[in-house]
């Protein structure tokens, strides 16, 4: 088995993944867009008319830029966890893949790229809805695509951590409990995290999450990101270190 996934082995099991999802492309696309768009215009326009404007944009434009990393997340999330669970553990695609040529290695960085780009196409439908609605300035919102697709690498490579980990799927419910929701609050999505104590905002600007936030607001507001190349570093380091963890516990699992 390789060690490492070559150049492209890791291409035949993302284009197996998608041509699995294009049967069933616009329900799922749909599926993605619908929740975080219900929070976004109930919160945005409800609970944001009776706020003052936040950062110097009014209340939903900020929360629609958090909506986008949120979801970005939370698709990288869901991929790398229930997805990736059910074609290792229960349907058994991936014993069927680990026969043919491919390693390990290939198998796990094609999950990894398609959890990523599931999370891409998500993220993107949340930005394409947004920038319809007015809530973006300008072109360099165009630059939040690649920060969208750096956050959905660091999630899709964390939540395969946990896939390895996982005995069933029950157990994913701790991951989202004690650190999903958790860094969702704590990572500016829904506010500023100044408005927290010091230690806990502190706290919250180390997670991905926050990092993610903090290229694609500015970003969809017209503006260069404060910190824009220590916060890619962040996103890129996570994301590398995540795959590396999982790509071990997942052979301790799998090829003992």
């Amino acid at each position: 088995m390789a060690s490492v996934p070559r150049l492209a082995g890791w291409f035949p099991v993302w284009q197996r993944n998608f041509l699995v999802w294009r049967k069933l492309a616009l329900p799922s696309i749909l599926g993605n867009l619908a929740d975080p768009l219900i929070y976004m215009l109930g919160l945005g326009y409800g609970l944001g008319a009776m706020l003052p404007s936040i950062e110097g944009q009014p209340y939903v434009a900020f929360l629609a830029a958090g909506t986008v990393c949120a979801s970005t997340m939370n698709a990288a999330t869901f991929e790398a966890l229930y997805s990736a669970f059910s074609r290792m553990h229960v349907q058994k695609t991936w014993e069927g893949i680990l026969n043919t040529p491919l390693g390990l290695a290939d198998v796990l960085a094609g999950e990894w790229f398609w959890a990523a780009t599931k999370s891409l196409l998500s993220g993107l439908a949340i930005l394409i809805v947004i920038t319809v609605m007015g809530l973006t300035q300008g072109p360099m919102a165009l630059w939040a695509i690649p920060a969208i697709v750096l956050t959905g690498l660091a999630f899709a490579g964390l939540g395969l951590i946990w896939n390895a980990l996982a005995p069933s799927y029950d157990f994913f419910m701790y991951y989202f409990t004690l650190f999903i929701t958790p860094m969702t609050l704590i990572s500016g999505v829904f506010f500023p995290t100044d408005q927290l104590p010091g230690w806990l905002a502190f706290a919250g600007s180390c997670l991905p999450l926050a990092q993610g936030v903090a290229l694609i607001r500015p970003l969809l507001a017209g503006q260069v990101p404060p910190d824009a190349l220590l916060h890619i570093t962040v996103l890129l380091a996570t994301a590398g270190l995540a795959f590396a963890v999982a790509l071990q516990l997942t052979r301790r699992r799998l090829l003992k």
